[in-house]
Parts: structure tokens; sequence; C-alpha cells
């Protein structure tokens, strides 16, 4: 049974930093391709960061400089350590997970960030 449980969403200030947790079960972790994705209310979703299964990074330029995205195969882990946070950051932050040749892709519940302003 496939699991991705995001963790660490919260309330931050403006300029302030929070790192997102996505424990993954189920799935051959080390080769597949994760991500993050957040969707705010009356947006679409949109994509974060993604880190493929030999560690290459793709980040969007909303987000590109501030936000990092790295995974712990050991742990079957992926983090977005998220810096100098804005207002227009506040969404819900999902985790993804799609393996090469698979058909199946896979989310998590969401956890919810709060920038104030």
């Amino acid at each position: 049974q496939v699991q991705l449980v995001e963790s660490g969403g919260g309330l931050v200030q403006v300029g302030g930093s929070l790192r997102l947790s996505c424990a993954a079960s189920g799935i051959r972790f080390s080769i597949s391709t994760m991500a993050w994705y957040r969707q705010a209310p009356g947006k679409q979703r949109e994509l974060v960061a993604r880190i493929s299964n030999g560690g290459i990074t793709n980040y969007p330029d909303p987000v590109k400089g501030r936000f990092t995205i790295s995974r712990d195969n050991a742990k079957n882990t992926v983090y977005l350590h998220m810096n100098s946070l804005k207002p227009e950051d506040t969404s819900v932050y999902y985790c993804y997970s799609v393996r090469t040749g698979s058909l199946s892709e896979y989310w998590g519940q969401g956890t919810q960030v709060t920038v104030s302003s």
C-alpha cells in the first residue's frame, strides 16, 4: 500500500524558513522521481521542485534560489527546505511520486504553509 505523508507545515512570518518532509512507503523510493507541488485556493496546482532518482533537481522561477529539494534514500524521505518565505508562498504543499515506466502517480494529502504579511 502506497503512502506519502507530509509534515512540517505551519505558520511563519515573511522572510522566515520551514522544512517540509515527505515520508514514503510502499514504493521503490530509490528509483522514483519525487516532487513537491502546491495549490492555493482558486489557483491551479503548480510544481515547486522536483528531484530525479539520480539527484537532478528542477525549480520554477518563483522559488528558484529560495527552495531546495533533497532526498534521503536510506530513510525513504524527501525534503523541501524553504527560505525567504513570501506571502505568495502560502499554499497547501503536496508530495508527489512517479517512476519511469509506471502507470501510476502518487500524491500525499498535503500540509498547509501560511506566510504572514
